[in-house]
């Protein structure tokens, strides 16, 4: 970087917020990882997939039992899902 070149300073409170409202990330979890993030969530067997979709912040939205069902859920919120391995 050069002593000329314009940087960009995002904070973590800025970082947090970039695509809220407009973004859900999609992932594919066990459900044995997912009871500390939904804290609500039913007693399901242990080693059953599901499929969670979160807010841009990391906020839990839904979780589904098939990927269409947590894409459409998505899209149904207005938002753009984006996968995370």
């Amino acid at each position: 970087m050069t002593e000329h070149e314009d940087r960009t300073v995002v904070t973590p409170d800025e970082l947090a917020h970039i695509g809220e409202g407009v973004v859900a990330y999609l992932r594919e979890f066990d459900s044995d990882d997912l009871k500390g993030r939904f804290p609500n969530m039913p007693q399901m067997a242990s080693g059953t997939k599901l499929w969670a979709v979160f807010a841009a912040d990391g906020r839990p939205i839904l979780l589904a039992d098939a990927r269409a069902s947590a894409l459409a859920g998505a899209m149904q919120n207005d938002l753009t899902p984006v996968s995370v391995h």
